[in-house]
Formats: C-alpha cells, sequence, structure tokens
C-alpha cells in the first residue's frame, strides 16, 4: 500500500527544509510535472526538477514553513512562507502550492508566488 497523498508532500516538505536532494527527488514520479499556477510548464521530469532544487538549495537561509494545508482526495494544498537568499537580499515569499499524489508520488505540482519581501538591511 503506499503512503498517502498527506505523507508525500510531508515528506516532501522535509526533504525541501533538510535540502535532502535524493529523498525530495523520491517523492516525485519519473515524469513529474511542475507548473506555474494556472500558467506555464516549469519543469517535466526528474532530469528537469532535480537541477531547479540543486539551484536553489545553494541559498544558505532557506527554509520553507508550512501555514496552512488542506487534502482533498489525492490533492494537497500547502500555504507557506519561504525564507530566501535573493539577489537584493534575505527575504520571503508566500508560495501556494497544489500537488496531486498518484501511486505514491507527486505527478503534479502547481505554484502560485506571492510578494516578495525582504529583511531591513542589518546596515541600514
Amino acid at each position: 500500500m503506499n503512503p498517502s497523498p498527506l505523507a508525500i508532500v510531508q515528506a516532501q516538505l522535509d526533504a525541501y527544509n533538510a535540502k535532502d536532494l535524493d529523498a525530495l527527488m523520491r517523492t516525485y514520479a519519473p515524469d513529474a510535472q511542475q507548473f506555474a499556477l494556472h500558467g506555464a510548464l516549469l519543469a517535466q521530469g526528474h532530469d528537469e526538477i532535480r537541477p531547479r532544487y540543486q539551484q536553489r538549495f545553494l541559498e544558505p537561509d532557506l527554509q520553507a514553513r508550512l501555514l496552512n494545508r488542506s487534502v482533498l482526495g489525492n490533492f494537497v494544498t500547502d500555504l507557506e512562507i519561504v525564507t530566501r537568499n535573493f539577489p537584493e537580499g534575505l527575504g520571503t515569499v508566500e508560495m501556494l502550492c497544489v500537488y496531486e499524489v498518484v501511486d505514491g508520488r507527486i505527478v503534479r505540482a502547481s505554484f502560485a508566488t506571492g510578494e516578495t519581501r525582504l529583511y531591513p538591511s542589518s546596515a541600514a
């Protein structure tokens, strides 16, 4: 029996916060797709998804904090606030993430990105 969609998405979030690329990739189906919500295809398959996370994991302060989660059948929707090292400085961005889980793996993920909020500069 496959793990629940909730367990798969939680494993994905845990791997993201641990910057464990291999564990994160195990939560995605080999032919998984990532989209901008209601928009463009961002990546398809492990060969395109892995480098996206590999680059992101270089950010020393990267951390996603779950604000809210809803589960409806095999769909899991997370609202997160993500701390990032942006080119302009350290800050946060809200993310709405919609995951579709089939046979124990994420097959589709769609992301809506909110406004970037930079932390006040310590030099100011």
